[in-house]
């Protein structure tokens, strides 16, 4: 009961979220007033949280096309597999899109999202124009509430079991955890933000506050943080001096 508890709680949280913000958020200025060239055609890759699909981000996926970004959803399901594995799958995704839109690519990351836009920066900053992290406990792979733990804890157990796609124990005490928690400590070579807040009940706002980003503080629980429209006018022009900025793809080789 502990578990599907947590489960619901989380949920309770989400659904008062997404009733109360959305139409606050489509109504502020910061949703409403949109230049159609800001973004210069700069791809967008956006990675949702633990336990969401691409749809959790529809609303920021809206917003920045709207102002003339190439926003893509991460094609991982809920997230809620094997950090390797998603990291892995990640890159793939951003090497596609980098093609695509003929530059470097923003990774914008939610909650555990964050996290693993963080690794896939590490791992191929020449392609990584900025990177976003909202409410992403960067400096604790596992310093999210233990309700969201415990619940990773028994996806882990039930791929012991043999249901495929999920973290595994080796995400917790294995390799995946050793090499993923050294990369997480790297620093970083992209600009990058890090929004956290102190009314986050999920991921404690210190371990949000990555130390080789600007970090910014605003007022909005975890879930919410994506639909927020401070945050999305925090986010405005910093996304905008990057489409500004941006840099094509180093040639291999």
């Amino acid at each position: 009961m502990g578990v599907v508890e947590a489960t619901r709680g989380a949920a309770r949280e989400q659904v008062l979220v997404a009733l109360l913000g959305i139409p606050r958020l489509l109504a502020h200025p910061a949703w409403r007033a949109a230049d159609r060239d800001e973004g210069r055609g700069l791809g967008v890759l956006l990675v949702p949280g633990f336990g969401f699909g691409d749809r959790s981000l529809q609303l920021t996926r809206a917003w920045l096309r709207k102002r003339g970004y190439a926003p893509i959803g991460a094609r991982i399901g809920l997230n809620v597999g094997c950090t390797s594995e998603l990291v892995d799958r990640l890159e793939r995704r951003l090497e596609a899109h980098a093609e695509a839109t003929g530059g470097r690519v923003v990774l914008f990351g939610q909650s555990r999202g964050g996290g693993l836009a963080r690794l896939v920066s590490v791992r191929r900053p020449e392609l990584v124009q900025g990177l976003v992290m909202l409410a992403s406990p960067v400096l604790d792979q596992l310093g999210a509430h233990p309700s969201v733990v415990r619940v990773a804890r028994t996806l882990a157990r039930l791929s012991r079991a043999g249901v495929p796609g999920l973290l595994n124990e080796d995400c917790f005490a294995g390799s995946c955890y050793d090499t993923n928690a050294a990369a997480m400590a790297e620093p970083l070579k992209v600009p990058a933000i890090a929004v956290f807040s102190r009314n986050d009940l999920i991921a404690p706002w210190e371990l949000c506050a990555d130390p080789c980003a600007d970090c910014v503080e605003v007022t909005s629980t975890h879930t919410g943080m994506g639909l927020d429209p401070e945050v999305y006018r925090l986010l405005a022009p910093r996304l905008a001096s990057w489409a500004r900025s941006r840099e094509p793809v180093p040639a291999a080789g």
